[in-house]
């Protein structure tokens, strides 16, 4: 079954309202950043491609690379798989990211099909390709699907941010904030565009591209 899907920003406060009553610590953040962005992008080949090309890279260095990328064409599976490897690594990508790349172009992936399939399903059709971790897997349910209740504990501006939030020791585990952001459902999205906007405002820079 398919949760609430955002589409709005009066979606995103709806949430985040949610997340005010809930946890007083988000409640104080909110006061202090103001409404959330929408953070929602297209689905489809061309939103998964680039989140492969943002893994373990700065947000600055992942726009430069996706923009190459745009400069050889519409980024579409057929016109990437003719791609040669010069071409791929002329736009920066690593060899690692030039087979994960091939790899999701031939993959065949059904994308109108991952709209319809319950949050747990579509992460676990997307990492049967080679190069989709959890990771972008989860951003991808999150902000191309734009699924409420998914949360990416991967990420390391997420954990960044908990952690100065909620004044952690350390920065928690995945697994740590991963059960931390139970009590977070069923908005864990909002959640998690509260602690991108949370740590873009403390280090003035994007949490994810």
């Amino acid at each position: 079954m398919v949760g609430r899907i955002i589409e709005t920003a009066e979606d995103v406060a709806e949430g985040a309202a949610h997340l005010a009553r809930v946890e007083p610590r988000f409640a104080w953040a909110l006061e202090q950043m103001g409404p959330l962005p929408l953070r929602r992008r297209p689905d489809g080949f061309a939103p998964l491609l680039s989140a492969i090309v943002s893994q373990q890279v700065s947000t600055a260095a992942a726009r430069a690379i996706w923009a190459r990328v745009e400069a050889l064409g519409p980024v579409e599976a057929a016109r990437i798989a003719a791609c040669s490897d010069e071409d791929l690594r002329a736009c920066g990508l690593s060899r690692q990211k030039i087979a994960y790349t091939r790899a999701i172009a031939g993959s065949g992936m059904d994308f109108m099909a991952l709209r319809t399939l319950p949050d747990a399903e579509v992460v676990a059709r997307l990492v049967q390709v080679k190069g989709i971790g959890i990771w972008t897997a989860e951003i991808y349910a999150m902000l191309a699907l734009g699924r409420a209740d998914v949360f990416a504990p991967g990420d390391l501006a997420l954990r960044d941010a908990t952690q100065k939030l909620f004044d952690l020791p350390a920065r928690p585990t995945e697994r740590a904030l991963r059960d931390m952001a139970s009590a977070w459902s069923p908005w864990r999205s909002v959640a998690a565009r509260l602690l991108w906007e949370y740590y873009r405002i403390l280090n003035q820079r994007d949490g994810v591209r």
